[in-house]
């Protein structure tokens, strides 16, 4: 059993990233610009978006930060994207999700022009992702797939089985990996919670990726011998071994999986930091004008 390690393969690739924007600013280029709104006070969300804004900088990015209380309009945000919209220093625009129950997430989504979409969630994006076209990744499944790629994973013709349908994760990474590219060319299966005879679904896996969010969902007997499992779950549960009194599980009952595993991915480690690190590269080709001219 061989761990996938997030934390390295982010750090090869932010000084990939680094190494082009001095580059670009060399030549004469700008930095790119990320453009960030937070709405709310969501502890989670808050650090993820602190997050983004240290690896920017680390990269040599700049960024704009908006944080918005929750009491904020939808209007109000709309107003704001419209500007970011218009805004030629601003590269690229996430607004972090979820947002507060009166604002509509579909709305916003496409309100932000498809061209500075980095997160890959809008309606053109993702249309094009379908179709096989150039188009921003939603960042997740975008991290899955480098880290097949960096490891040299073989996917082709394989049985996939992805545990979940949501936009963000599941339905993209179905899309991924059944795509004619490398990685990719596999049989996937699409499993979620109608689906029946789950076990027996995914014991005949030959790279499971979970993404069901609930913790330790996938045990043992659900699993192939020798089989890649990409764990995306993330959740905080309290312990007693740890000085903080919380521990960080996955989707994956990791402790007796990952013994009949070729490959597996940590929680944490594993997946999460490729999504922050595919959110960049997403905004470096923003700013280089390779997805849209």
């Amino acid at each position: 059993m061989e761990l996938i390690d997030g934390k390295k393969i982010n750090a090869e690739v932010k000084a990939e990233i680094a190494k082009e924007v001095e580059e670009m600013v060399a030549n004469g280029m700008k930095r790119p610009n990320l453009a960030v709104i937070l709405v709310g006070d969501d502890g989670a969300s808050s650090t993820y978006v602190g997050s983004k804004v240290k690896t920017c900088h680390d990269v040599g990015f700049e960024s704009t930060d908006l944080k918005y209380p929750e009491t904020v309009t939808e209007q109000e945000i709309l107003d704001k994207i419209e500007e970011i919209n218009n805004d030629s220093q601003i590269d690229g625009l996430i607004v972090q999700l979820p947002l507060p129950k009166h604002i509509s997430e579909d709305k916003i989504i496409e309100a932000i022009d498809y061209k500075k979409d980095v997160d890959g969630f809008h309606p053109v994006n993702t249309g094009r992702m379908a179709m096989g076209l150039p188009a921003y990744l939603p960042a997740t499944p975008a991290g899955i797939v480098e880290l097949f790629r960096r490891y040299n994973i073989d996917t082709e013709g394989k049985n996939c089985v992805v545990l979940g349908r949501s936009n963000i994760v599941g339905t993209p990474m179905s899309l991924l990996m059944s795509r004619k590219a490398k990685p990719g060319n596999a049989t996937v299966t699409i499993c979620h919670s109608r689906s029946k005879n789950l076990n027996e679904i995914c014991a005949q896996a030959d790279i499971l990726i979970v993404a069901i969010g609930q913790c330790e969902f996938v045990t043992a007997d659900m699993v192939k011998e020798g089989a890649v499992v990409v764990d995306v779950g993330m959740h905080r549960v309290k312990s007693d071994k740890t000085k903080s009194g919380w521990k960080l599980k996955g989707d994956v009952k990791f402790d007796e999986v990952a013994e009949k595993c070729s490959y597996i991915t940590p929680v944490p480690g594993g997946v999460g930091p490729m999504t922050i690190i595919s959110l960049l590269k997403n905004t470096l080709l923003a700013a280089q004008g390779k997805i849209y001219k």
